[in-house]
Protein backbone atom coordinates (compact mmCIF):
# COMPACT_ATOMS: atom_id res chain seq x y z
CA UNK A 1 0.00 0.00 0.00
CA UNK A 2 1.37 3.39 -0.87
CA UNK A 3 0.45 6.64 0.87
CA UNK A 4 1.52 10.30 0.86
CA UNK A 5 4.41 11.47 2.34
CA UNK A 6 5.08 15.19 4.06
CA UNK A 7 6.59 15.99 1.08
CA UNK A 8 4.34 15.08 -1.49
CA UNK A 9 5.98 11.72 -2.64
CA UNK A 10 4.69 8.16 -2.10
CA UNK A 11 5.86 5.99 0.29
CA UNK A 12 5.99 2.21 0.22
CA UNK A 13 5.92 1.66 4.18
CA UNK A 14 3.29 -0.33 5.38
CA UNK A 15 1.82 -1.08 8.70
CA UNK A 16 2.12 -5.39 8.23
CA UNK A 17 5.42 -5.82 9.89
CA UNK A 18 3.54 -3.69 12.93
CA UNK A 19 0.21 -5.81 13.12
CA UNK A 20 2.34 -9.10 12.61
CA UNK A 21 4.50 -8.25 15.42
CA UNK A 22 1.01 -6.58 17.34
CA UNK A 23 -0.46 -9.84 16.95
CA UNK A 24 2.32 -12.59 17.45
CA UNK A 25 0.79 -13.93 20.85
CA UNK A 26 -2.04 -15.56 18.06
CA UNK A 27 0.43 -18.13 16.57
CA UNK A 28 2.68 -18.13 19.64
CA UNK A 29 -0.44 -19.67 21.78
CA UNK A 30 -1.92 -21.89 18.70
CA UNK A 31 1.88 -23.56 18.93
CA UNK A 32 1.81 -23.85 22.98
CA UNK A 33 -1.59 -25.18 23.01
CA UNK A 34 -0.62 -27.78 19.92
CA UNK A 35 1.87 -28.82 22.54
CA UNK A 36 -0.34 -29.13 25.27
CA UNK A 37 -2.72 -31.09 23.73
CA UNK A 38 -0.27 -33.42 22.07
CA UNK A 39 -0.70 -32.62 18.19
CA UNK A 40 2.62 -33.50 17.63
CA UNK A 41 2.86 -36.50 19.82
CA UNK A 42 -0.19 -37.56 18.40
CA UNK A 43 1.08 -37.33 14.40
CA UNK A 44 4.52 -39.47 15.91
CA UNK A 45 3.39 -42.41 14.60
CA UNK A 46 2.34 -41.24 11.10
CA UNK A 47 -0.48 -38.88 9.52
CA UNK A 48 -4.03 -38.99 10.52
CA UNK A 49 -7.32 -37.55 9.05
CA UNK A 50 -8.65 -34.12 10.75
CA UNK A 51 -11.70 -36.35 12.31
CA UNK A 52 -9.46 -39.09 14.01
CA UNK A 53 -6.95 -36.39 15.22
CA UNK A 54 -9.60 -34.10 16.92
CA UNK A 55 -11.28 -37.72 18.60
CA UNK A 56 -7.83 -38.52 19.70
CA UNK A 57 -7.17 -34.36 20.96
CA UNK A 58 -10.25 -33.24 22.31
CA UNK A 59 -10.72 -30.55 19.74
CA UNK A 60 -14.12 -29.58 19.32
CA UNK A 61 -14.98 -29.80 15.38
CA UNK A 62 -15.76 -26.29 15.12
CA UNK A 63 -12.20 -25.47 15.70
CA UNK A 64 -10.51 -28.18 13.99
CA UNK A 65 -9.74 -27.21 10.36
CA UNK A 66 -8.58 -23.31 11.51
CA UNK A 67 -6.43 -24.68 14.32
CA UNK A 68 -4.67 -27.65 12.20
CA UNK A 69 -4.47 -25.65 8.99
CA UNK A 70 -2.86 -22.88 10.73
CA UNK A 71 -0.20 -24.94 12.37
CA UNK A 72 0.54 -26.12 8.46
CA UNK A 73 0.90 -22.08 7.17
CA UNK A 74 3.23 -22.04 9.99
CA UNK A 75 5.27 -24.93 8.74
CA UNK A 76 5.02 -27.67 11.44
CA UNK A 77 2.16 -29.76 9.82
CA UNK A 78 2.06 -30.75 6.58
CA UNK A 79 -1.27 -31.95 4.75
CA UNK A 80 -1.97 -34.35 1.83
CA UNK A 81 -5.29 -33.40 0.40
CA UNK A 82 -8.39 -30.85 1.42
CA UNK A 83 -11.70 -30.99 3.64
CA UNK A 84 -12.26 -33.67 6.49
CA UNK A 85 -10.66 -36.27 4.41
CA UNK A 86 -7.43 -34.58 4.29
CA UNK A 87 -4.37 -36.36 6.16
CA UNK A 88 -2.10 -34.65 8.11
CA UNK A 89 1.83 -35.65 9.18
CA UNK A 90 4.27 -33.55 11.31
CA UNK A 91 6.86 -31.21 9.50
CA UNK A 92 10.70 -31.65 9.62
CA UNK A 93 11.33 -29.24 12.79
CA UNK A 94 7.75 -30.89 14.73
CA UNK A 95 8.86 -34.71 14.10
CA UNK A 96 12.24 -33.83 15.30
CA UNK A 97 11.87 -31.24 17.88
CA UNK A 98 7.79 -31.31 19.03
CA UNK A 99 6.99 -35.24 19.24
CA UNK A 100 7.45 -36.11 22.93
CA UNK A 101 8.65 -39.64 21.61
CA UNK A 102 11.58 -38.20 19.85
CA UNK A 103 15.05 -38.27 21.61
CA UNK A 104 15.50 -34.27 20.67
CA UNK A 105 12.37 -32.97 22.01
CA UNK A 106 12.84 -30.10 23.49
CA UNK A 107 9.42 -28.38 23.82
CA UNK A 108 9.26 -28.86 28.05
CA UNK A 109 10.77 -25.53 27.95
CA UNK A 110 7.27 -24.25 25.78
CA UNK A 111 5.24 -26.54 28.10
CA UNK A 112 6.60 -24.45 31.07
CA UNK A 113 6.27 -21.27 29.37
CA UNK A 114 2.24 -22.25 28.08
CA UNK A 115 1.79 -22.59 31.78
CA UNK A 116 3.73 -20.10 33.49
CA UNK A 117 5.20 -17.71 31.71
CA UNK A 118 2.47 -16.83 28.93
CA UNK A 119 -0.24 -15.54 31.97
CA UNK A 120 2.88 -13.57 33.52
CA UNK A 121 3.53 -11.74 30.35
CA UNK A 122 0.10 -10.01 30.69
CA UNK A 123 1.16 -8.54 33.04
CA UNK A 124 4.54 -6.60 31.50
CA UNK A 125 2.91 -3.25 31.51
CA UNK A 126 2.83 -3.25 35.04
CA UNK A 127 5.89 -4.24 35.47
CA UNK A 128 6.97 -1.92 33.15
CA UNK A 129 5.87 0.90 35.19
CA UNK A 130 6.24 -0.82 38.87
CA UNK A 131 9.71 -3.15 38.27
CA UNK A 132 8.09 -5.91 40.45
CA UNK A 133 7.79 -9.00 38.85
CA UNK A 134 4.39 -10.78 37.46
CA UNK A 135 5.67 -14.28 39.49
CA UNK A 136 3.92 -16.23 41.82
CA UNK A 137 4.70 -14.33 45.22
CA UNK A 138 3.52 -11.81 43.74
CA UNK A 139 0.07 -13.78 43.23
CA UNK A 140 0.34 -16.10 45.71
CA UNK A 141 2.91 -15.24 48.37
CA UNK A 142 4.02 -18.47 47.14
CA UNK A 143 7.30 -19.15 45.73
CA UNK A 144 7.78 -21.33 42.03
CA UNK A 145 11.44 -22.96 42.98
CA UNK A 146 10.33 -23.82 46.35
CA UNK A 147 7.38 -25.58 45.57
CA UNK A 148 8.87 -27.24 42.79
CA UNK A 149 12.14 -28.63 44.32
CA UNK A 150 9.27 -30.51 46.61
CA UNK A 151 7.97 -32.09 44.09
CA UNK A 152 9.99 -34.91 42.28
CA UNK A 153 8.27 -35.42 38.63
CA UNK A 154 7.55 -31.76 38.81
CA UNK A 155 11.09 -31.64 39.08
CA UNK A 156 12.16 -33.89 36.96
CA UNK A 157 10.62 -32.25 34.18
CA UNK A 158 11.81 -29.00 34.93
CA UNK A 159 15.26 -30.24 34.31
CA UNK A 160 14.21 -31.97 31.02
CA UNK A 161 12.83 -28.49 29.73
CA UNK A 162 16.17 -27.14 30.62
CA UNK A 163 18.02 -30.12 28.65
CA UNK A 164 15.59 -29.58 25.72
CA UNK A 165 16.46 -26.17 25.20
CA UNK A 166 20.24 -26.10 25.92
CA UNK A 167 21.14 -29.31 24.38
CA UNK A 168 21.52 -28.20 21.16
CA UNK A 169 24.11 -24.99 22.10
CA UNK A 170 26.16 -27.68 25.04
CA UNK A 171 26.95 -29.88 21.85
CA UNK A 172 27.70 -27.01 19.84
CA UNK A 173 30.05 -25.70 22.91
CA UNK A 174 31.72 -29.16 22.46
CA UNK A 175 32.73 -28.99 19.15
CA UNK A 176 34.06 -25.38 19.05
CA UNK A 177 35.97 -25.29 22.31
CA UNK A 178 38.41 -27.92 22.26
CA UNK A 179 38.25 -29.71 25.53
CA UNK A 180 40.88 -32.17 25.46
CA UNK A 181 44.03 -30.25 27.17
CA UNK A 182 41.98 -30.10 30.30
CA UNK A 183 41.88 -33.42 32.15
CA UNK A 184 38.63 -32.45 34.76
CA UNK A 185 35.79 -30.22 34.21
CA UNK A 186 32.56 -29.20 36.58
CA UNK A 187 29.43 -27.85 35.36
CA UNK A 188 28.65 -25.77 38.12
CA UNK A 189 24.37 -25.30 38.45
CA UNK A 190 24.61 -28.48 36.33
CA UNK A 191 20.50 -29.08 36.30
CA UNK A 192 20.01 -32.38 34.93
CA UNK A 193 24.02 -32.62 34.36
CA UNK A 194 23.38 -32.66 30.24
CA UNK A 195 26.28 -30.34 29.86
CA UNK A 196 28.60 -33.05 31.79
CA UNK A 197 27.30 -35.79 29.55
CA UNK A 198 28.19 -34.07 26.40
CA UNK A 199 31.23 -33.24 26.94
CA UNK A 200 32.14 -36.72 28.51
CA UNK A 201 30.79 -38.47 25.54
CA UNK A 202 33.08 -36.09 23.23
CA UNK A 203 36.05 -36.10 25.13
CA UNK A 204 36.75 -39.60 26.78
CA UNK A 205 40.18 -38.24 28.33
CA UNK A 206 38.29 -35.50 30.17
CA UNK A 207 36.30 -36.59 33.95
CA UNK A 208 33.21 -34.33 35.15
CA UNK A 209 31.39 -32.94 37.77
CA UNK A 210 27.89 -31.98 37.54
CA UNK A 211 26.67 -29.92 40.99
CA UNK A 212 23.77 -28.60 41.64
CA UNK A 213 21.25 -28.24 44.38
CA UNK A 214 20.25 -31.29 47.02
CA UNK A 215 17.04 -32.18 45.26
CA UNK A 216 18.72 -31.86 41.81
CA UNK A 217 21.87 -34.74 42.41
CA UNK A 218 19.50 -37.72 42.19
CA UNK A 219 17.88 -36.72 39.42
CA UNK A 220 21.09 -36.04 37.63
CA UNK A 221 22.94 -39.16 38.69
CA UNK A 222 19.70 -41.10 37.10
CA UNK A 223 21.10 -39.18 33.80
CA UNK A 224 24.43 -39.67 34.24
CA UNK A 225 23.71 -43.73 34.38
CA UNK A 226 20.91 -43.72 31.79
CA UNK A 227 23.56 -42.25 29.64
CA UNK A 228 26.24 -44.97 30.69
CA UNK A 229 28.90 -42.57 32.48
CA UNK A 230 28.81 -43.35 35.47
CA UNK A 231 32.61 -43.61 35.64
CA UNK A 232 33.52 -40.73 34.26
CA UNK A 233 30.61 -38.50 35.55
CA UNK A 234 30.08 -37.49 39.11
CA UNK A 235 26.86 -35.81 40.45
CA UNK A 236 27.43 -33.53 43.64
CA UNK A 237 25.80 -31.38 45.75
CA UNK A 238 26.58 -27.82 45.68
CA UNK A 239 24.97 -24.72 46.80
CA UNK A 240 26.60 -22.16 44.63
CA UNK A 241 26.34 -19.06 46.65
CA UNK A 242 27.45 -21.24 49.94
CA UNK A 243 29.60 -24.01 49.36
CA UNK A 244 33.42 -23.92 47.59
CA UNK A 245 32.78 -24.62 43.84
CA UNK A 246 34.28 -28.41 43.31
CA UNK A 247 37.55 -27.88 42.07
CA UNK A 248 38.60 -28.75 38.13
CA UNK A 249 40.85 -27.44 35.30
CA UNK A 250 38.00 -26.02 33.89
CA UNK A 251 34.69 -24.82 35.24
CA UNK A 252 31.13 -24.07 33.33
CA UNK A 253 27.85 -22.39 33.79
CA UNK A 254 24.89 -23.06 31.20
CA UNK A 255 22.09 -20.60 31.29
CA UNK A 256 22.86 -19.80 34.84
CA UNK A 257 24.17 -16.67 35.57
CA UNK A 258 20.90 -14.65 34.30
CA UNK A 259 18.65 -16.22 37.00
CA UNK A 260 20.56 -13.64 39.03
CA UNK A 261 21.37 -9.66 40.05
CA UNK A 262 24.39 -7.94 38.39
CA UNK A 263 25.86 -7.91 41.64
CA UNK A 264 25.44 -11.77 42.20
CA UNK A 265 26.05 -12.31 38.52
CA UNK A 266 29.59 -11.10 39.61
CA UNK A 267 30.25 -12.79 42.62
CA UNK A 268 29.66 -15.70 40.85
CA UNK A 269 32.92 -15.08 38.31
CA UNK A 270 34.59 -14.28 41.02
CA UNK A 271 34.12 -17.35 42.54
CA UNK A 272 34.96 -19.40 39.35
CA UNK A 273 38.29 -17.15 39.16
CA UNK A 274 39.16 -18.00 42.57
CA UNK A 275 38.44 -22.04 42.45
CA UNK A 276 40.70 -22.57 39.00
CA UNK A 277 44.18 -23.27 38.94
CA UNK A 278 46.23 -21.16 37.03
CA UNK A 279 45.71 -22.05 33.46
CA UNK A 280 42.23 -22.99 33.86
CA UNK A 281 39.00 -22.19 32.01
CA UNK A 282 35.42 -20.55 32.74
CA UNK A 283 33.18 -20.76 30.46
CA UNK A 284 29.64 -18.89 30.46
CA UNK A 285 27.07 -20.05 28.17
CA UNK A 286 24.20 -17.40 27.76
CA UNK A 287 22.05 -15.68 25.34
CA UNK A 288 24.39 -12.64 25.23
CA UNK A 289 23.05 -9.42 23.89
CA UNK A 290 25.00 -8.21 21.26
CA UNK A 291 26.84 -4.93 22.58
CA UNK A 292 25.27 -2.46 20.74
CA UNK A 293 21.97 -3.87 21.80
CA UNK A 294 20.41 -3.81 18.56
CA UNK A 295 20.28 -7.30 17.20
CA UNK A 296 19.73 -9.88 19.95
CA UNK A 297 16.37 -9.72 20.01
CA UNK A 298 15.78 -13.39 21.49
CA UNK A 299 18.83 -11.90 24.45
CA UNK A 300 16.78 -9.07 24.87
CA UNK A 301 13.35 -10.16 25.54
CA UNK A 302 15.03 -13.33 27.61
CA UNK A 303 15.88 -10.21 29.91
CA UNK A 304 12.36 -8.81 30.29
CA UNK A 305 11.43 -12.57 30.66
CA UNK A 306 13.66 -12.61 33.80
CA UNK A 307 12.62 -9.31 35.27
CA UNK A 308 8.55 -10.65 34.68
CA UNK A 309 9.37 -13.88 36.01
CA UNK A 310 12.00 -13.42 38.10
CA UNK A 311 12.42 -10.13 39.68
CA UNK A 312 16.01 -8.89 39.95
CA UNK A 313 17.49 -10.74 37.35
CA UNK A 314 18.94 -9.85 33.93
CA UNK A 315 20.22 -10.92 30.82
CA UNK A 316 23.48 -9.03 29.67
CA UNK A 317 25.98 -8.11 26.87
CA UNK A 318 29.57 -10.24 25.80
CA UNK A 319 31.09 -6.92 27.18
CA UNK A 320 29.53 -7.17 29.85
CA UNK A 321 30.57 -10.68 30.76
CA UNK A 322 34.26 -10.50 29.21
CA UNK A 323 35.06 -7.25 31.72
CA UNK A 324 33.56 -8.90 34.40
CA UNK A 325 35.81 -11.68 33.77
CA UNK A 326 38.74 -9.00 33.63
CA UNK A 327 37.73 -7.36 36.63
CA UNK A 328 37.71 -10.95 38.45
CA UNK A 329 41.28 -11.49 37.20
CA UNK A 330 41.35 -13.44 34.16
CA UNK A 331 43.82 -13.16 31.97
CA UNK A 332 42.12 -13.33 28.98
CA UNK A 333 38.31 -13.16 27.83
CA UNK A 334 36.13 -13.59 24.49
CA UNK A 335 33.11 -14.67 23.22
CA UNK A 336 32.15 -17.24 20.64
CA UNK A 337 28.94 -17.63 18.92
CA UNK A 338 27.25 -20.99 19.61
CA UNK A 339 23.64 -21.51 17.95
CA UNK A 340 21.27 -19.17 17.10
CA UNK A 341 20.98 -16.55 19.60
CA UNK A 342 23.37 -18.33 22.13
CA UNK A 343 27.21 -17.48 22.56
CA UNK A 344 29.92 -18.66 25.10
CA UNK A 345 31.92 -16.32 26.81
CA UNK A 346 35.18 -17.74 27.60
CA UNK A 347 38.01 -16.47 30.34
CA UNK A 348 41.56 -18.37 31.03
CA UNK A 349 43.30 -18.04 34.46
Amino acid sequence: MYRATASGRMSDLTPLRITQTGLAFWQAKCLLSAIELGVFTALGAGAKTRAALGDELGVHATALPDFLDGLVAMGFLEREGQGALAEYRNGAEARQFLDRGSDEYMAGYLEMANSRLYPFWAGLTDTLRTGRPQNEVGHSGTRYFDALYQDEQRLDQYLQAMAGMSRGNFRALAERFDFSPFRTMADIGGASGELAVVVARRYPGVRCVTADLAPVQPLAARRVAEAGLSDRVEAVVCDMFIDPFPEADILTMGMVLHNWSPDAQQALVRKAYETLPPGGAFIVIEHLIDDERRENLFGLMMSLNMLVACGNAADFTGADLTGWMRQAGFREARVIPLLGPCSAGIAWK
